[in-house]
């Protein structure tokens, strides 16, 4: 399936995707949700990532459907990377990707399963890549919270001239914005702010504050769906398109998720400013009435059902940490660096979670060149954890 040029109207084609990918989420989300009888059917954002392999959308596959709204109170956030920070639906399901490509890594690495993997064998000295085809689509039941949604449902079409914002120089337009913990909604970053937050501030009652869903996704248009951990061993994967079952405004879209930057930000190849297809759905969903509740659920590829958040302590229902949490990435990082000293020669990485991200160079610099571009024109300071979050170690045994 092949991106269509934002300067171009959405064929049938791409609408067809965007309509197949709603399908398919929604009536997964049902199965797995008693046809929506469960409590875990209650949800404000449904999300979910698909996988087209060839043009054929009879072999699109579901990697991952998630939910949830709401951020961890910063009195749970941990030192040991076991709780889960930013439970919104689409920063759950990046997550999820994440551990799908850890997947076909260690699918890649087995010669019974490497003809499965959806990544091509490296050369030596270089890093693994997608094969030509695989592309990835990110479903979101509205507009992701932030620039992209603050707009969206007040503004007529009439806002938007040829597919320009008649209304560029608004205060507000293009801001970067903060959810804030255990609630709903975005405030813009303050100005002057430098965007660092400290332990001892939030576990003394300063609000944990976790950038915007739409600033998130502007950032992974320039650093990829993969990470820093992820970038040691493979090219950035980005998305071929974004998908909105409801508050779809193509211009507020495009601006939010990679139109901010002004002047493309100062990247080194393979990173780049990727421009997804942007679409919405023939049939929009209808408003999500009610108070959103306090859980967010994943399923992945290969579950038999969902796991469940409480938002509030980042973990799993019992208490124990998800499999999506930090710990358990980092874990298998290490088991994949593992993998490959095993086959190869032996590798010297760190053992500090936070190290092993900084010696991802190429991804840190990517990653470097949004927070100065954000900067640059004016739309404020990107907001940082508290590093101690970051300064643990993990064994490949599970916690």
């Amino acid at each position: 399936m092949k991106p269509v040029s934002q300067n171009e109207e959405p064929s049938s084609m791409s609408q067809a995707l965007a309509d197949h990918v709603s399908k398919l989420i929604l009536s997964k989300f049902s199965d797995l949700t008693d046809g929506f009888t469960s409590p875990y059917a209650r949800r404000k954002v449904l999300s979910g990532i698909v996988m087209t392999t060839s043009d054929n959308l009879d072999d699109a596959s579901i990697v991952c459907i998630t939910t949830g709204t709401k951020c961890i109170n910063g009195e749970y956030i941990s030192d040991q990377g076991l709780a889960l920070n930013d439970c919104h639906a689409e920063i759950i399901g990046r997550r999820c990707l994440r551990l799908f490509l850890y997947q076909q890594l260690t699918a890649l690495h087995h010669p019974a399963t490497r003809e499965m993997s959806i990544f091509e064998a490296p050369l030596p000295g270089e890093k693994c890549c997608l094969k030509p085809n695989v592309q990835f689509h990110l479903y979101i039941s509205t507009s992701p919270c932030g620039d992209a949604r603050i707009f969206s449902p007040h503004e007529a079409s009439s806002d938007v001239e040829n597919g320009q914002d008649r209304h560029p120089n608004r205060k507000a337009r293009g801001q970067l914005r903060t959810k804030i913990e255990s609630g709903e909604g975005t405030i813009p970053i303050r100005t002057g702010s430098t965007g660092v937050q400290t332990w001892d501030g939030v576990l003394q009652g300063e609000r944990l504050l976790t950038m915007s869903c739409s600033d998130k996704i502007a950032r992974w248009n320039v650093i990829g769906l993969q990470g820093a951990l992820l970038s040691h061993f493979i090219e950035p994967v980005y998305m071929t398109s974004i998908i909105l079952g409801s508050l779809y405004h193509g211009s507020h879209l495009s601006r939010a998720v990679y139109g901010r930057f002004g002047d493309e930000p100062e990247i080194e190849p393979p990173y780049h400013l990727n421009r997804p297809l942007l679409s919405g759905i023939s049939n929009p969903e209808s408003r999500q009435p009610g108070k959103a509740p306090n859980f967010s659920c994943n399923w992945m590829m290969g579950d038999q059902g969902l796991e469940v958040i409480q938002t509030t302590t980042g973990k799993r229902e019992d208490n124990r940490p998800s499999r999506l949490c930090k710990y358990e990435m980092f874990r298998r990082y290490m088991e994949h660096v593992k993998r490959l000293a095993d086959v190869e020669k032996p590798i010297d990485l760190p053992s500090v979670y936070c190290d092993a991200k900084m010696t991802s160079t190429d991804y840190q610099a990517a990653k470097q060149a949004v927070t100065k571009a954000f900067e640059k024109v004016g739309l404020g300071t990107w907001t940082k954890k508290p590093i101690e979050q970051d300064m643990f170690m993990a064994s490949v045994d599970a916690p």
